[in-house]
């Protein structure tokens, strides 16, 4: 089977990544929860992995990560535990359901202004559009670093400049980025970064987090057993534990930590290159065949390895069945969560087969996905 559906979860990860959640669940007791070797283990282990997670994304300090299950619930955290009643928040059109939800959720319930940036044919956002939204008394800036649908990058250095500009938060959604584009939370006036664990960082399922940059205060998403401060009735503050509450997913993390660790050692920007490669030998290899149509900006080679197409005006699904079935290739049709960027892009109906490239695909994997296209339009 030729996988590339990796922008859902990377399938094939570093042998290191199975091998240490092994380890941890062999050797591995609950982290904070005492003072014998095996909770020690569990504790040192995971600190390792917010060290490494810190340095990767520039975070100030390494406890300032904070563990959860997914980007979803380290996105619900940030935007719900920051943004009150009556407040302005400006995002863009080509945001997952993950940020657009909770920021609904916010509007419908304590009556939060939302403003969008609205996104070309290209999947494009204008970014004076977005400072002028942002002027307006904002409190915060939440947008995604990569589209999962288009692979579009967004500039997340002049969005963080425009929120420093006008004293709005920046809360970044990092799920298509983090592990494969170098991201500098302090340079780029990051406040909150948002990432998932089982994707770029080739992590388990399961894990992810937030790091955050400075001395925010986060209302915690849910509260209970912290291992410390037993007696008060207020769960405790300080990071990460404010907003950690319960067991981790330790086994998880030790995994995540061995993805991020071969990053590491193999080198973002070795992986970026290979990746890139292979998405820019894809799209060469089907933007001219007649009948298929292509959704994003490739006038640049900045971008997340995506390409998102569709041929004549076959659904979607059914395109994405038929390279399954006949030419046993994974890739992922449909709405892939992005309603307001399918509004954009006129896909409402049809969706889009979404084919996206990591760095243990290769060459012939490629280009048996380029033929299996062209058969397809060709039938």
């Amino acid at each position: 089977m030729i996988y590339l559906d990796n922008a859902a979860t990377t399938l094939h990860k570093p042998p290191e990544v199975a091998e240490a959640v092994l380890q941890a669940m062999m050797h591995m007791g609950n982290s904070g929860r005492g003072a014998h070797e095996e909770t020690l283990t569990a504790s040192r282990r995971i600190y390792e992995t917010r060290e490494i997670l810190a340095g990767m994304f520039h975070c100030p300090q390494a406890q300032n990560v904070v563990f959860t299950l997914n980007s979803t619930e380290a996105l619900n955290t940030a935007i719900q535990g920051l943004i009150g009643p009556g407040e302005h928040v400006v995002t863009t059109d080509l945001e997952h359901n993950s940020v657009l939800r909770p920021l609904y959720r916010l509007e419908q319930e304590k009556g939060i202004r939302l403003s969008f940036a609205e996104s070309d044919t290209r999947g494009c956002i204008d970014y004076d559009r977005l400072e002028l939204l942002v002027k307006d008394n904002a409190k915060a800036i939440v947008c995604t670093h990569g589209s999962n649908l288009t692979g579009n990058l967004v500039d997340i250095a002049r969005v963080g400049k425009i929120a420093d500009t006008y004293g709005a938060l920046f809360i970044l959604d990092a799920s298509q980025t983090a592990g494969v584009f170098p991201i500098d939370m302090q340079e780029m006036h990051i406040d909150v970064l948002c990432f998932t664990g089982h994707k770029s960082l080739f992590g388990p399922q399961g894990t992810g987090g937030l790091a955050v940059c400075g001395d925010l205060e986060i209302r915690p998403l849910k509260v209970g057993g912290s291992g410390i401060r037993t007696f008060d009735r207020i769960h405790p503050k300080e990071l990460p534990t404010g907003l950690e509450a319960g067991t981790l997913n330790g086994h998880g993390i030790a995994g995540l930590g061995a993805g991020a660790a071969f990053i590491e050692k193999t080198g973002m920007d070795r992986i970026f290159r290979h990746e890139q490669r292979l998405t820019r030998t894809f799209y060469e290899g089907v933007k001219d065949i007649d009948g298929v149509t292509i959704y994003g900006d490739f006038s640049t080679w900045m971008r997340a390895p995506i390409v998102a197409l569709n041929i004549w005006d076959y659904d979607s699904s059914e395109v994405s069945d038929e390279l399954s079935q006949v030419y046993d290739i994974a890739t992922r049709p449909g709405a892939h969560c992005a309603p307001r960027l399918h509004q954009a892009l006129g896909t409402v109906e049809q969706g889009a087969v979404r084919f996206s490239f990591s760095y243990y695909n290769t060459e012939e994997e490629v280009q048996a996905a380029i033929d299996a296209v062209r058969k397809i339009a060709s039938e």
